[in-house]
């Protein structure tokens, strides 16, 4: 994604070309209540769960102060408000554009002139021809988009106590409390997953004090009120969408006219808002967006608040509550977040609060990723936008494979599904972009897509990269490899790993006599993602042949693809001819290039000068991390080269590239510089919301960060199961509970004064268990449910 001085010209360029699209949404007033005293009278405490996330007054700005809650499908951003409330909502489906063929039929033609002037070193000739020819029509996708905003109108006031605002991870519930003239007000607002609705509960300590009336902000909808007092919202874009929101009142009277509720004299309401488009999948959006609403409301029927409550929080704990992680714990947690963050900017060290990031990544997950549902897009499944920022998309250069790191290894394995299902629905467009942009069997995605089945070259030429696919299938195999499913690996996993592979057959070319690789199998046309290096000219291109990154995306998925062979037909009959290909081409694949200037692992085939030496991708490491290529055992100098790379680097970086770093130095086993970046990373790349700022928010670095403190506690990539591989000095003693292992395995830790003082590990499949501690190995052969105690000695 776009460095911070792109971003900005990104924004600017937005708004001068879509006018007020950023603005949204268009609203009569901000949540941030003026004027108000939220300090009269008595301070709330602070919640006696944890695990969460709370503050003293409410948000003013969605993107850093708003609280996300999400069932995987619909999601709502919540802001506290007193005199009036903001709630705003999304639906996973409601995306701009339609299904559509974007092949270039004449990007087949320029191909070989455009590897033969890459071969030349004419890199932004090719460069020119190519953004001439080879880009997909249309060029660019269409946005993901918000489902509009709810606003609560309440009797004014000028001074409340008690306030506060706070989301309990441990519930999925945000809640809102204060107390107006002796009257407590607690709204709480969730999403169920149960009942596939947004739930807003009002309810006062005193009868009939519950007031307010609602309106309902979205751009070119059509709000209405029925007999029932259902407000109704629809529109269409490409899709058909709609949205209804149902009272469910509890004495005074309610009424609804012109879209708008009117509650008076109330003593509890429910507000149930349900929602739906027409999108059935990605070549067919003829669905009906306005009977599904109402199945979903007829679902609930008459049950009450207290049991979609109740079925909310036993749903969603039945995933959030596997994992357990103690860091310690400081006089902080009583304090508000926003001074938290305040704090550790100061320099004040605060364990929980890092508990906290951790386990705000697994809500999120849990949040905007459930089975039956699309994955989570560059902001999960909460936006605000009409225009969002990189359209709110799927970006396959990084950004969309690691919003999935943490699901195996934090035990949410079920929330990984939604990534497999979306892939497989990108097979049929991803066969036709091969065949007719490369002439090439199997299938591709290039560096982003939509819900519609986008594959094609975008956005620019740097959208020529062919290897979105080959990344993402690495998933499939590591959902195996977790789970030991080997009907998954068999049926779903394998045949799109070959179907990848099989691209590369026919895209590969030898390298020509006079350039490094010569001889040797080389990716062309392609790039290292959003990256340039300087020509011998002194200028500067992107575009090249071999990156790194490339050669090791090829091994990556040609080496799963021999493992998965194995498994699944040990004798070796399965796949023959395919099989001896995948092993001929690996036999033939570019090497890795070392620096004979630098010593650093090189990013590109040839040794080029860096155009920015702190470039926030590492895209050359994809070998050492989420890659297993390069270790310290088996590639010994190839590890070296990679640590000098990243040095060089530095500790900079935007959210998601900070978080990448975090995990790069875990593999290294260095947890004290680790833990700077995941330092860095909270206090300059983390917002008082705990979202990631790239900036704007992107959610792949909360999950990155979530996994790359999984990664400093347990890795199980080399061949045996790392215990404490990268503990930073600051984590003196800790705990934590249930994370997962490769092999089958799931694990608990505990250590004293820095050092492993138990391991109990619980085997799953009943494989062989090898496990690794300061030097030491041991192996056990443990059956299925058995667990194993080891101190470390």
């Amino acid at each position: 994604m776009k460095n911070w001085r792109s971003t900005i010209l990104f924004f600017g360029a937005l708004i001068l070309s879509a006018g007020t699209a950023l603005a949204w949404p268009k609203q009569p007033h901000e949540p941030n209540n003026p004027g108000i005293d939220y300090r009269f009278g008595k301070e709330a405490l602070a919640p006696e769960e944890p695990l969460t996330l709370w503050y003293r007054q409410p948000a003013t700005m969605w993107e850093s102060e708003a609280l996300p809650v999400g069932n995987g499908r619909l999601g709502a951003m919540v802001f506290g408000g007193i005199n009036h409330e903001r709630i705003q909502l999304n639906e996973e489906t409601l995306w701009d554009g339609a299904p559509g063929d974007a092949t270039n039929p004449e990007a087949l033609g320029a191909l070989p002139e455009v590897r033969r002037l890459l071969f030349e070193g004419k890199n932004n000739e090719a460069k020119s021809l190519a953004k001439r020819k080879m880009m997909g029509s249309p060029l660019r996708i269409q946005s993901y988009q918000t489902m509009g905003d709810l606003f609560l109108y309440f009797p004014k006031t000028e001074k409340v106590s008690g306030y506060r605002r706070d989301l309990d991870l441990t519930t999925a519930i945000s809640r809102t409390q204060y107390t107006i003239d002796g009257v407590e007000y607690v709204r709480e607002v969730f999403v169920s997953a149960p009942d596939q609705a947004i739930v807003i509960n009002l309810k006062a300590s005193r009868l009939g004090k519950v007031n307010f009336t609602t309106e309902f902000s979205r751009e070119n909808a059509a709000i209405t009120s029925d007999t029932g007092n259902r407000v109704i919202v629809r529109g269409k874009l490409g899709i058909d969408y709609e949205a209804q929101i149902f009272p469910v009142v509890k004495g005074g009277t309610v009424t609804s006219k012109d879209g708008k509720l009117e509650v008076s004299d109330a003593n509890e309401v429910t507000l149930l808002i349900v929602g739906a488009t027409s999108y059935n999948n990605a070549k067919d959006i003829s669905g009906d967006a306005s009977a599904r609403c109402e199945d979903y409301l007829k679902a609930i029927g008459r049950k009450s608040y207290e049991q979609i409550r109740a079925d909310h929080i036993a749903d969603h704990q039945a995933l959030f509550n596997r994992v357990k992680l103690d860091l310690g714990t400081t006089k902080a947690v009583k304090k508000p977040t926003d001074e938290r963050m305040q704090a550790i900017k100061d320099g004040e060290f605060d364990p929980q609060l890092e508990t906290l990031y951790f386990q705000y990544g697994r809500y999120m997950l849990i949040g905007s990723s459930r089975p039956g549902c699309l994955p989570a897009n560059l902001q999960g499944v909460w936006c605000q936008s009409i225009n969002a920022p990189f359209n709110s998309d799927y970006h396959f250069n990084i950004n969309f494979q690691m919003n999935y790191w943490p699901a195996d290894v934090c035990n949410l394995t079920e929330c990984h599904l939604p990534m497999f299902d979306y892939l497989e629905g990108l097979v049929e467009s991803g066969t036709r972009t091969a065949r007719v942009h490369y002439d090439a069997d199997g299938w591709i995605i290039h560096h982003l897509s939509d819900i519609y089945g986008f594959t094609v070259p975008a956005d620019g030429v740097h959208g020529i990269w062919p290897f979105g696919a080959a990344w993402a299938v690495r998933d499939m195999l590591e959902y195996y490899r977790f789970t030991g499913d080997a009907a998954f690996l068999e049926t779903r996993a394998y045949p799109m790993m070959k179907g990848a592979a099989e691209f590369f057959f026919d895209y590969l070319i030898v390298a020509p006599e006079g350039t490094p690789a010569a001889g040797k199998l080389v990716s062309s046309p392609s790039h290292s993602p959003e990256n340039y290096f300087m020509l011998p000219d002194g200028s500067k291109s992107d575009f090249t042949y071999a990156p790194t990154m490339d050669l090791q995306i090829i091994h990556d998925l040609f080496t799963g693809v021999l493992e998965a062979n194995r498994v699944i037909d040990p004798s070796g009959r399965l796949d023959e001819e395919f099989i001896r290909e995948i092993k001929e081409t690996l036999a033939n694949l570019a090497p890795l290039q070392i620096s004979e200037k630098t010593g650093r692992l090189q990013e590109w085939i040839e040794d080029y000068e860096e155009n920015d030496v702190d470039h926030r991708h590492t895209s050359h490491l994809y070998g050492l991390h989420p890659g297993k290529q390069i270790t310290k055992t088996a590639t010994p100098e190839l590890y070296e080269a990679a640590r000098k790379s990243l040095e060089t680097r530095g500790d900079r970086g935007t959210g998601w590239s900070m978080a990448w770093k975090v995990n790069f130095w875990a593999r290294f086993h260095d947890g004290d510089h680790a833990y700077v970046l995941l330092n860095n990373l909270l206090t300059k790349n983390t917002m008082n919301n705990l979202f990631d700022y790239h900036p704007p928010f992107q959610i792949d670095g909360n999950f990155g960060g979530t996994a790359a403190i999984a990664e400093m506690l347990l890795q199980s990539h080399d061949g045996a199961l790392d215990l404490l591989p990268a503990l930073p000095s600051v984590w003196e003693d800790g705990s934590v509970k249930g994370l997962r292992a490769r092999g089958g395995f799931e694990v608990d830790l505990e250590w004293k004064d820095g050092r492993l003082a138990e391991a109990k590990i619980r085997s799953l499949n009943g494989n062989p268990l090898k496990m690794r501690y300061a030097g030491k190995i041991v192996e056990k052969n443990l059956a299925k449910g058995a667990v194993c105690t080891w101190t470390g000695n």
